[in-house]
């Protein structure tokens, strides 16, 4: 991926008649930062710089890095995993200058909504010069500036963990989760930040098929973080808590022990309750919606369809922002219940919405390449029209 970023940044350059002069001046990047990205002396660039050259060539980020389709893609993934190691490579940002805390954040916050977009090209060319970044304010500031700085590094290791846990990387995952603890310490907010590092660690140890250990690390940290705040809530602390419980149950679930699941989600639900909001940010996802989600999501996966669908029939409305990745995961389980259960026009529904609510992400999804199988051979013939673009959707992955 990024060995192609030079010959298509020149490409798309002198297809639209600009020098690289002109394409400085126009995009606010140093001709140097673009004749080194050309000749391929330099092999990666803040997502900014991306973002900044890719808009003035009337392109995308993808594009420009030549990734199609970018929800699957580990290529660069080696810049990502030496960023990770802290392998402060001379060719991972464009100069040695320390940036101010407020570029930082944005490129954090450009990180995070890249992350929930699913737009992992970006993230895998962004996140290694963000790393390298916020270690350089950090080393280069003192007292509240460095803790901010620290706070945001943590912040780029857990997407690290999150980005490389959805590509399967998980070793990668586990140890990008190691080192935002290892920063925790160093942040404004110590505590906050060894528990969001915990709940991706658990994250990762539940997709490494570790469920014992992940159960007791998100058990351990949420009882630390202790939810008696609720009269005047801290959105993040909440978002930490209730994330950390659904690690917990989503582990005890697939340890086979269904009640202490179901246990784990009720308190979560109630926390939820008394909050009353549903919140999306880096630190968690957790609300009322969220959470009823998550409890009818995992009655589909201890089987208990019946239960599931029922329970979907009640589900609150949110109250806030829900990702769109959260909803659309709700209609593949959905699918999935109304498959078992015989309802098979209802099960197309379930996959149409999901389409609809996060195309990209729903596609890559191995849930919904379950239930496709399943439809289609329900249907081997004589399909129905919305089952045929559901199978051109879905067979792009």
């Amino acid at each position: 991926m990024l060995d192609q970023l030079g010959e298509n940044l020149a490409r798309l350059r002198t297809g639209r008649g600009l020098t690289q002069e002109d394409l400085a001046h126009q995009s606010g990047v140093s001709v140097d930062t673009i004749s080194r990205l050309e000749r391929g002396t330099r092999k990666a660039a803040r997502g900014g710089t991306l973002s900044a050259l890719a808009r003035t060539l009337g392109t995308s980020t993808s594009v420009l890095l030549g990734m199609a389709p970018p929800e699957r893609t580990t290529l660069g993934a080696d810049q990502l995993r030496r960023a990770v190691h802290a392998l402060d490579l001379p060719d991972f940002a464009e100069e040695s200058d320390v940036l101010p805390l407020e570029q930082l954040r944005d490129a954090a916050g450009t990180a995070w909504t890249d992350y929930l977009a699913g737009k992992h090209a970006e993230m895998l060319a962004g996140l290694p010069a963000l790393m390298v970044d916020t270690r350089r304010a950090v080393h280069a500031t003192e007292g509240d500036n460095s803790a901010h700085a620290a706070g945001l590094l943590a912040t780029s290791y857990r997407l690290a963990a999150g980005l490389a846990g959805r590509l399967q990387l998980t070793d990668l995952a586990a140890h990008a989760a190691h080192r935002a603890l290892q920063v925790a310490p160093q942040t404004s907010r110590p505590d906050l930040d060894e528990a969001a590092a915990l709940r991706y660690l658990a994250w990762v140890l539940v997709r490494q098929g570790d469920y014992e250990q992940a159960e007791r690390i998100a058990v351990r940290a949420a009882t630390r973080l202790d939810p008696g705040m609720m009269s005047m809530p801290d959105p993040d602390r909440v978002g930490v808590f209730g994330s950390l419980l659904f690690n917990a149950a989503s582990a005890a679930a697939r340890g086979g022990n269904t009640h202490r699941a179901d246990d784990l989600l009720r308190v979560a639900r109630a926390a939820a309750c008394r909050d009353g909001v549903d919140r999306t940010g880096e630190a968690g996802v957790f609300g009322p919606r969220v959470a009823a989600l998550q409890a009818v999501d995992q009655a589909v996966r201890t089987g208990r369809p019946d239960q599931a669908l029922e329970m979907a029939r009640r589900l609150p409305a949110p109250v806030g922002r829900v990702p769109a990745f959260w909803e659309a995961g709700h209609r593949l389980h959905l699918a999935a219940a109304a498959v078992d259960m015989g309802q098979w026009d209802d099960a197309i529904g379930h996959m149409d919405a999901a389409r609809r609510t996060a195309p990209q992400w729903a596609r890559v999804q191995p849930l919904g390449q379950v239930v496709l199988a399943q439809l289609v051979e329900h249907w081997p013939s004589r399909r129905p029209s919305r089952l045929t673009e559901l199978v051109e959707h879905y067979s792009a992955a």
